[in-house]
Parts: C-alpha cells; structure tokens; sequence
C-alpha cells in the first residue's frame, strides 16, 4: 500500500526489526519525506551503544535506559519482544497516538504481495518452503519476519512482482490494524507465551488476527485437524474468503492426504502431489506443513508441476530436526527451535520406532509439562532435563510415571554428556528443548549452534 511518512515516528526497542523501522525512515527523509525518527530502548550497554552510534549518524535521535514517550509522537511502531505488560509498551499506549508492530509499519510501506503464515509450531518450515515454491515456478519471493530479513528492509526494496512470505508471531499480529495478506496460513494454536499474552484466549484471538483484514477474493488455509485452529475456518468463510482446509484425516479438506499421497483439490479434482516418504522433511507435523505450504503457493499462482519439483527438493531447516551427525552409531539431531511441548510432541512422531533419548529444558514460558511426560514415558528409552526448568519436568515425570529414567543436569554441556553415556548404536538423541533458551543462550539459534558444537567434538573425540 506503500504509504506516505510523515510526522514524527517513535519506534521502541534497538533489534533487528527496531533499526530497520529506523533505517527505512531515515532514507525516506533523505528522498524528502517530511518525518523525523526517535528510538527508545530501555536498555543499556556497549553492544546498545554501539547500535545507537550507528543510528545517529544517519540522523536519528537515540535514547538509551528509558522507558519516556517523547510527547510529540505520531506513531509509535514496538519491537515484537516487548511484551504488553512492560512499562515502556504502558507508557506508549498511554500516549494516544497509534501503536503498530513492526510488521505492520513494513505491510503499510511495501507495494508486494504478502503471504502471511502463523501459528504455535511450523511457522519458520512452511515459510521457508511456500518460499521454496515459489521460487521453483519463478515467481520472485522472500522469507521475512521472524526468518530471513526484517520484514520493514525487504519491504522498502521489493516491488510489486514480488510476493513477501511472513513468518508472522502473535506479538507482531497482536499491534496490527491494516495488515491484508493475500494469502493467510494458521496451523495450529497450543500453549504457548502465556505469559505474555496473560491467557490462551488472548493468544489465540492475535493469531486469529491474521485474518481480520481478508475479504473476497483472498486465500485463508487452515489447518482443521488442529482443535485450536479450526473454529476459525467458518468464520473467516462466512465472510467471504476462499478457505483452504488441510487435513490428514478427513476426506473433506482441500489439501489432504491420500493414502500415503499428499493431494490438492483443484477446481473439485483431486490433483495428487507428491507421496509422504518424497519428502525430505520428517514428521507428520511436517506433512500437514507441507500441505498448507503447496495451498499456499498454487493460490497465489504458483504452477503444479513446480509444487512438485519443490516438495521434493526442500530440505529440512536449521535447528528444527536438523541432523546434526552420527557418533558412535547414535544419530544426534539439533531441534532448537521446538520451544513449547507440542513442539516435543510432534518431534516425538519423526523417528518411527527408533530408540529416542531426549534433552529438554530451559526457561519455561507458562506451559504445564505433565502430558509431554506422559508422551515421553510412552515413546522413549530416556530423558535429561537441565537448566532453569528441570525441577518442573522433574515434578512432571516423577507424576507421571516415578520409574522413567531420567538425568538431570545444570547446563546443556552436562545434559549433552548425560546424553551419551545413555545411548547407544542405533538410538537417536535429540535436543527438543519445549522452553526459551533465555535461561542460558541468546536464543534457540545460539543453543542450536552450541549443541551443534558439542556433538562435533564428540565426534571428534574432544569431550
């Protein structure tokens, strides 16, 4: 929609989407835009400081270790971590000029396409995959929001041809207003960030909002084997949209499996994909992933045979179920990535019958783990628990079944330890964390990369 900057622009938090918000209305006003730029971030030190320096020197004002709202704000465009409840997200609310997410500030200056894909788990696969596709039937695209780019750095550049694949969290959904994807994909909705939404209705109602904006003659796919995201394919229908059900278990959907076909329904006709064991990405999560991606893509104009070409070639993601290497004849795989239980639970269905160790823990973020131990105890040979969280699965498993074998550790390098001496030729180990990584990392990218280090040395026989 491309919209004209003006006034004065305040945007809050120095991340990666916060800079870019900055960037993008500094080069606006050196072309003539009448606006000015101020970041606040509440935070301090060097690394901050560094950032601010930078900033300045284009021309932005920058204040650091404060949560104070200048008075004469026009818009007040929030970094996605601050959560609702913070002081300086209270004082920008209080203001009573409009407060959007970064996402939004980036829809309402680009002139792309937009398809947008959320949900609690699969997000960052089926996004880089519906970009995947698209790119196999030559239709410029790429992957921004939580994978990629920031999505405000890729819209400022992209024209029209281009179709912009958001990988959208409830935080971003959560300060929109205008936000119109063309094509909309909700997975699935569980537990997760309650903490800060304050409720699972609150969390559910922002990924909801993905469609708020969608009207005829745009795509809505929805995944209605999933209890949380399936009330929401009559809603948005009755409105008008095109929905798109993807199912494995009912004949119904529109994106379905067959047997062990993975099919479209096109214009009533059963149009057959490719079968499960084609794909390089593993789990029946990663099957209804697939699925909703290939309804994605074809709606916005993708061609068939390039789903096809594309479905078989993709490969599996970093830090969720990456095959890390094999040591001693136990296969070790990085799923950093899996940060709440129903992410464990679908990685739990990606080995068959292999024997599974499984390395949990980490800073929870309001979620009960009494049914990812029960799930657990029924489909593994052992599990350690470390960091922050391993007294709670601890209490967990010791509910659930007091004989499971179980090891804890204070860190990741001691779990990774406890690990292997457990397993042996033939098992699987896998860091499926169902927590933030906060407790120790950066984030899961970080704890992926470390656990990636730990298992190479162990290969190479340092540890």
């Amino acid at each position: 929609m491309s919209m004209e900057l003006c006034g004065h622009i305040v945007v809050l938090g120095a991340g990666r989407s916060g800079r870019a918000v900055v960037e993008h209305v500094v080069a606006a006003v050196a072309q003539g835009a009448e606006a000015r730029v101020t970041l606040v971030d509440g935070g301090s030190g060097s690394a901050l400081e560094e950032r601010a320096a930078f900033l300045r020197t284009l021309g932005a004002n920058v204040v650091l270790g404060s949560a104070e709202i200048p008075a004469d704000a026009d818009l007040i465009v929030a970094s996605p971590g601050i959560p609702p409840s913070s002081t300086i997200m209270i004082a920008a609310h209080a203001c009573g000029v409009p407060v959007i997410s970064e996402l939004e500030f980036a829809y309402r200056v680009s002139s792309a396409s937009w398809i947008a894909i959320t949900g609690t788990n699969g997000k960052t696969t089926t996004t880089a995959l519906v970009e995947h596709l698209l790119r196999e039937s030559g239709i410029p695209a790429e992957s921004v929001g939580n994978i990629g780019r920031a999505a405000t750095r890729v819209a400022g550049e992209a024209g029209p041809a281009t179709v912009l694949v958001a990988e959208v969290s409830s935080f971003q959904l959560a300060l929109t207003e205008q936000f119109h994807p063309r094509v909309a994909v909700l997975l699935n909705i569980t537990p997760d960030h309650v903490d800060w939404h304050g409720s699972l209705e609150a969390y559910a109602a922002d990924k909801a909002r993905v469609f708020a904006n969608q009207t005829r003659g745009d795509t809505a796919v929805i995944d209605i084997d999933d209890s949380g995201s399936a009330p929401n394919a009559a809603l948005v229908e009755a409105r008008g949209v095109d929905v798109r059900q993807v199912s494995l278990s009912q004949s119904g959907g529109h994106a379905l499996l067959d047997g062990d076909m993975l099919v479209l329904m096109v214009h009533d006709t059963r149009v057959p994909l490719v079968r499960r064991s084609d794909l390089r990405i593993r789990g029946e999560h990663n099957v209804s992933n697939a699925l909703a991606a290939a309804a994605a893509a074809y709606a916005i104009g993708a061609r068939i045979d390039s789903i096809r070409t594309g479905l078989r070639t993709f490969e599996p993601i970093e830090h969720r179920l990456e095959s890390v290497c094999v040591v001693r004849g136990v296969e070790y795989f990085n799923d950093s990535k899996a940060t709440n239980p129903d992410a464990v639970l679908k990685a739990l269905t990606a080995f068959e019958d292999r024997p599974l160790v499984v390395l949990l823990g980490g800073h929870n973020k309001g979620n009960e783990f009494e049914a990812l131990a029960r799930a657990v105890c029924a489909r593994c040979k052992a599990v350690v628990v470390f960091g922050e969280s391993a007294g709670e699965f601890e209490a967990a498993f010791a509910a659930v079944d007091a004989g499971f074998r179980i090891a804890r550790a204070d860190g990741m390098a001691g779990a990774v330890t406890a690990a292997a001496s457990v397993a042996r030729a033939g098992d699987v180990v896998v860091l499926s964390p169902a927590c933030a990584s906060f407790d120790e990392f950066n984030d899961y990218e970080h704890r992926g990369r470390v656990f990636r280090e730990m298992i190479r040395s162990l290969d190479a026989g340092e540890a």
